[in-house]
């Protein structure tokens, strides 16, 4: 398994395949899910979903690895990754977001961008800004009107 900065100890904590949990799991380390959670997950490392986890309500960690059914809000600090055998609905913030084929995902995800670059606001060549010339008397066939 990947080390990451957050686990120093090798923290690992495991929600078992047959395993329900209502409730919110705080930890520094891996959280691995096998089982089924209906609350929260809140860490600085790394979740994980295995195919048989089932994850409904929050997760928030450094990243998530998900081959499992999610449908959550979500907001990894570093990459949010779903596998090919991944479904995730629900609302996505992360600066990266990968996902293999097959993988399904609905929902809105937010990577961070807050306006496009100057570049892409100017319009090429031959192309004006019509914004000034909105609500300009134009004469059609003969009669004048207001647009």
């Amino acid at each position: 398994m990947k080390k990451t900065g957050y686990m120093d100890d090798g923290n690992i904590t495991l929600l078992a395949k047959g395993v329900e949990l209502k409730g919110e799991i705080k930890v520094d380390g891996t959280v691995r899910i096998d089982g089924r959670l209906e609350g929260e997950v809140h860490t600085k490392g790394e979740v994980i979903v295995g195919e048989d986890g089932v994850v409904k309500g929050m997760i928030t960690a450094g990243s998530l690895i998900s081959s499992g059914r999610i449908k959550a809000a979500v907001t990894a600090t570093e990459r949010v990754q779903l596998l090919k055998t991944a479904i995730l609905i629900g609302e996505v913030h992360s600066p990266i977001m990968v996902m293999e084929e097959g993988a399904k995902f609905q929902g809105v995800s937010d990577m961070g961008a807050t306006a496009w670059p100057e570049e892409a606001q100017k319009l090429p060549g031959n192309l004006r800004d019509l914004n000034p010339h909105r609500n300009r008397p134009i004469a059609l066939i003969g009669k004048e009107q207001n647009f």
